[in-house]
């Protein structure tokens, strides 16, 4: 049987240093209670993220400064027991918001350079803290370089492969889709980027690429934009991504973890 006082634990000075469970401390043979208090926390808000609704009206408020037409689609997935139990329908348009694409795509001339998408994932809370912000950002770069950004697309119950059906829809050189990452413990809030040169049905991971563990805590928005700022642009301008695209910019390790830290 464990008890007594909490037993400090040597390495609780690295604690400071990450976000990872580590110098936990002991009671007996067991946790004190503080730190299976804070599991148990975790882990319910980790359910709470990926159980969670998207106020896509908010989110709409936030986006519409911006400028940009916003459709509003959602994938073949009705709910969200579906959306965890069959990913593959959460990578297809369902009919309704096909037409609205394809009615979308008559207002954008001849296409557009790149298409970005905010969608729920497997945590809405991402999406609804971090999703606006980074798109403000990535979109004000794209422009001020003179890239032709399509509609604003939101979409739910997305997985990332509905990013190229949208972006074949809408006729756009690349598709950028934000969404929230599945949840670990003490990261419910993550978001991922993921860029695709190219869109079209079918398209392997391989060809896609990710930016993930964006929120404040991981990497921070405003370098998270900036990251993928640089992604889109070198995706338009050398015509590939996946695998055969990296963030080849000098010192840009530094800059991650100075911008992290802000």
């Amino acid at each position: 049987m464990s008890g007594g006082r909490a037993t400090h634990d040597p390495w609780g000075a690295l604690r400071q240093h990450t976000a990872a469970r580590i110098a936990l401390g002991r009671a007996g043979g067991s946790l004190p209670t503080a730190e299976l208090l804070k599991f148990s926390y975790d882990h319910a808000e980790a359910r709470d993220a990926v159980h969670s609704e998207l106020d896509w009206e908010r989110l709409q408020s936030e986006l519409e400064p911006v400028g940009l037409p916003i459709v509003r689609v959602a994938s073949r997935v009705t709910d969200r027991l579906g959306y965890l139990q069959r990913p593959d329908l959460g990578g297809e348009v369902d009919d309704q918001s096909k037409l609205k694409l394809q009615e979308a795509s008559k207002g954008n001339g001849h296409g557009s350079d790149v298409v970005l998408i905010v969608a729920d994932g497997l945590s809405a809370m991402a999406a609804q803290s971090h999703g606006a912000d980074v798109v403000r950002k990535v979109v004000q770069m794209l422009r001020r370089d003179g890239f032709h950004v399509g509609p604003l697309v939101l979409a739910r119950f997305a997985r990332v492969a509905l990013q190229d059906e949208i972006g074949q829809l809408l006729n756009a050189r690349a598709s950028l889709i934000l969404l929230g990452e599945r949840p670990g413990l003490g990261t419910a809030d993550s978001l991922g980027g993921y860029l695709v040169f190219n869109p079209r049905i079918g398209n392997s991971n391989a060809e896609r690429n990710c930016v993930s563990n964006i929120r404040p805590a991981g990497l921070a928005p405003a370098a998270a934009s900036e990251l993928l700022h640089y992604l889109v642009s070198e995706s338009l301008r050398r015509r590939i991504s996946g695998v055969g695209l990296k963030d080849e910019r000098r010192g840009n390790l530094m800059g991650v973890m100075e911008n992290a830290q802000k």
